[in-house]
């Protein structure tokens, strides 16, 4: 035992600074603060009292006004899609009901329902009452084991341990950013690309270099663009497949190549595959991880898409590290990470075994049916437009259209232009500006086919009435 002993005491005082103790050592007697009654703290900081309670005085730090800053983290978080939207001039036109083809969420419009037993899994587990307490931060040992046994393969298996569950996709990237970059890192991240990335890292003072994706090709990755990007600074390189905002599935000899040069410069990838299994009928598309011999991958996923429930917030990370490149620290600084807001919705993964598990494939199979059908219908009737060039997709939800600007002298860029598809035909599609990839204008497939036929209708209407065709001496300088 010690020899220096302590006894407390506490006295209620009357003047409403509430309740102070005081400490007896060794004969002395000091407030809570181990202040003695002269005003003097053990260590010689002199304290001042100030209606009967005494605090160290602090005068040269003290403000004179109010000056109340956001920090630089928030200063530099800027989203591009809102910041492009928020500052466009969308007055539908009131004769025609508004038709938005700009919302990537299936819900929006009531014809894409989760399936039944997706819903049941979630009665049951609010019923159950099991899972109204706190989770562990990385999430349920049960719930990690049953997604890693619904993702796992030879040729990538997977652990309870190796899974991190998230509040939605969302901020399972914003984990995986966060573990493997520093201030003054770069990433790579595809153009166009998910605004999201670019929102994260910026914010974290890691500079974001766009790789370029190339429409001719499906979209596919300039491999030797992206190469020339990497230095000693490159910390992740993004790839996302199958692609919002393109809608795009690489095959898997592109996925190859993409790993080789990552296996070149020793970067570790961050997979972003949301839309995993999200694939067109006649498509396939491995997950990179299983395709990897030696680069390390953090694959993000989650709910959101594939069943149809993203307000429900459930995203995970996949730690493939077979050559246990990553090693302990990485998984230890996700695990940190993740103690940050203290994990995802306890609810949703008491549900997640049994919607893993009990979601029937015909759910799955009705679903990229109508994303198919609606992109055939998307694609074919805009294909015929003059001055428009869409891009067949082979899965996700999302399809884009490229805009030859010298055939629409009345607008600017694909920002005027989309304003204008609004004030005009109430049809509202996202320039591809907000993915960092001018003259082209996203649509999202989810709506119902029959308003998908009327938006491309009117989309046509406003392409015939602002149409240029090539001027004849442009011809003829052409022959």
């Amino acid at each position: 035992m010690s020899s220096r002993m302590e006894t407390k005491s506490y006295m209620v005082q009357m003047n409403g600074n509430g309740v102070c103790g005081k400490t007896t050592v060794n004969g002395k007697t000091l407030n809570e603060n181990g202040v003695n009654r002269n005003g003097v703290h053990g260590n010689g900081v002199h304290h001042v009292n100030i209606k009967g309670a005494l605090y160290p005085t602090k005068s040269k730090s003290r403000r004179q006004r109010w000056e109340v800053k956001p920090s630089e983290m928030a200063n530099n978080t800027l989203n591009p899609i809102r910041a492009i939207v928020d500052g466009m001039k969308l007055t539908p036109n009131p004769d025609k009901p508004m038709i938005a083809l700009s919302i990537g969420d299936p819900t929006v419009f009531g014809n894409l329902p989760t399936d039944g037993a997706v819903l049941q899994a979630m009665k049951d587990a609010i019923d159950s009452q099991k899972y109204n307490g706190y989770a562990p931060s990385v999430g349920y040992l049960q719930s990690r084991q049953a997604v890693a046994n619904f993702y796992s393969c030879p040729e990538a298996p997977l652990e309870a341990e190796d899974v991190i569950l998230t509040s939605g996709c969302s901020q399972a990237i914003d984990l995986a950013i966060s573990v493997l970059c520093n201030p003054g890192d770069n990433i790579l991240v595809p153009c166009p690309g998910f605004s999201l990335y670019k929102t994260l890292a910026v914010s974290m003072g890691i500079e974001v270099r766009l790789y370029n994706l190339l429409p001719e090709k499906s979209w596919e990755v300039d491999l030797q663009h992206m190469e020339s990007l990497i230095d000693e600074k490159t910390s992740c390189l993004i790839v996302t497949n199958p692609s919002n905002p393109c809608g795009s599935v690489f095959n898997k000899k592109h996925l190859q190549e993409i790993l080789k040069v990552a296996s070149r410069h020793c970067v570790p990838i961050l997979a972003d595959e949301i839309y995993c299994n999200m694939v067109f009928p006649g498509c396939s598309s491995p997950s990179l991880a299983s395709l990897s011999s030696d680069v390390p991958i953090l694959s993000c996923g989650g709910l959101a898409k594939r069943w149809l429930v993203p307000g429900w917030r459930m995203g995970w990370i996949l730690i493939h590290d077979r050559n246990d490149i990553f090693g302990t620290e990485i998984r230890q600084g996700l695990v940190k990470l993740s103690q940050r807001i203290l994990g995802a919705c306890s609810i949703v993964q008491g549900a997640l075994e049994r919607i893993l598990n009990n979601t029937p494939q015909s759910f799955y199979n009705n679903t990229i049916g109508f994303l198919k059908s609606n992109s055939e219908i998307c694609f074919s009737e805009l294909s015929s437009v003059p001055g428009l060039n869409p891009v067949m997709p082979s899965g996700a939800m999302y399809i884009m259209v490229g805009i030859d600007m010298d055939h629409f002298p009345d607008f600017k860029n694909d920002v005027d232009f989309t304003e204008q598809l609004v004030t005009e035909q109430s049809v509202f599609c996202l320039p591809a500006s907000a993915f960092e990839y001018p003259n082209f204008f996203r649509i999202v497939v989810t709506v119902p086919e029959e308003m998908m036929l009327e938006a491309c209708a009117r989309i046509r209407e406003f392409c015939q009435s602002h149409y240029r065709p090539p001027s004849r001496d442009s011809n003829d300088l052409d022959q």
